[in-house]
């Protein structure tokens, strides 16, 4: 019903914890440099292991933002 929205999407839980905290895949992307599709398979696809340097990369927009995550949360 939803589905044009995104509604109801399963989500990874880094998605998960972005939607939490109420920050956009958009300010990852601009924050941390990597392309759309990287930050939308690391909040959308169980199956997508990032390289470490991908990580960092977040980590680094996080602290932009105040926040921070652990390894957990992208599978590593």
């Amino acid at each position: 019903m939803f589905s044009f929205l995104g509604l109801g999407k399963s989500r990874t839980k880094f998605g998960r914890w972005l939607d939490k905290k109420e920050i956009t895949q958009i300010e990852i992307e601009e924050l941390s440099g990597l392309s759309r599709r990287t930050v939308s398979r690391l909040c959308n696809d169980e199956d997508y292991q990032p390289k470490y340097s991908t990580v960092s990369r977040v980590r680094y927009a996080l602290k932009k933002l105040g926040e921070s995550v652990t390894d957990d949360y992208f599978g590593m």
